[in-house]
């Protein structure tokens, strides 16, 4: 199978900062036919983290997402510019949890959308968390921490309490490779 030829691309959307670039690509087809105004999302790349603290329990927040609203979440957040996938998720943790994992294992990276973009996901499994430092309160959303034994979180998951996809997703991932 032949991969699909971008021609040109040109840009209809721009909002402040690097949160948000909508294209419109011409994209030739492997037949030679053109495809105009092809929509393309650009957004940062993101991580996120399916932690383990060293007594077994798992790092997760009760919080309000704009676009879910009340949700179980795990940790997550943009990649810096130039900053590699596990710094990303190391830094995320300590950010957002104050705990420091000894041992990372990939989850795999994932286009969001095959079609559209919507950048890249990057998917961990941090072991033998253990808690360092407080953690500010500067986020937009208001969390509560919540440390959940396997079996919680197994069941939150079947009873679909992560709202937000990638969540879902790598926790799934996670729970597979523990097996």
């Amino acid at each position: 199978m032949e991969i699909w030829k971008t021609l040109d691309r040109r840009t209809v959307l721009q909002t402040s900062g690097r949160w948000l670039t909508v294209e419109y690509h011409t994209v030739q087809l492997p037949d030679g036919r053109i495809l105009d105004e092809w929509p393309w999302i650009i957004t940062p790349d993101y991580i996120n983290v399916v932690a383990e603290t060293e007594e077994g329990r798992f790092i997760c927040f009760r919080q309000t997402k704009y676009g879910a609203g009340q949700t179980l979440g795990i940790v997550g957040g943009y990649l810096e510019p130039g900053e590699e996938p596990l710094a990303a998720a190391q830094r995320e943790l300590l950010e957002e949890s104050g705990y420091r994992a000894a041992h990372w294992e990939s989850l795999g990276d994932y286009v969001v959308d095959g079609n559209r973009g919507n950048g890249r996901a990057f998917l961990f499994l941090a072991r033998g968390a253990r808690y360092v430092q407080a953690v500010p309160s500067d986020d937009l959303e208001e969390q509560e921490l919540l440390l959940m034994s396997r079996a919680e979180l197994s069941a939150a998951l079947a009873a679909g309490e992560f709202k937000v996809l990638p969540w879902a997703a790598a926790v799934a991932l996670a729970l597979a490779r523990l097996d």
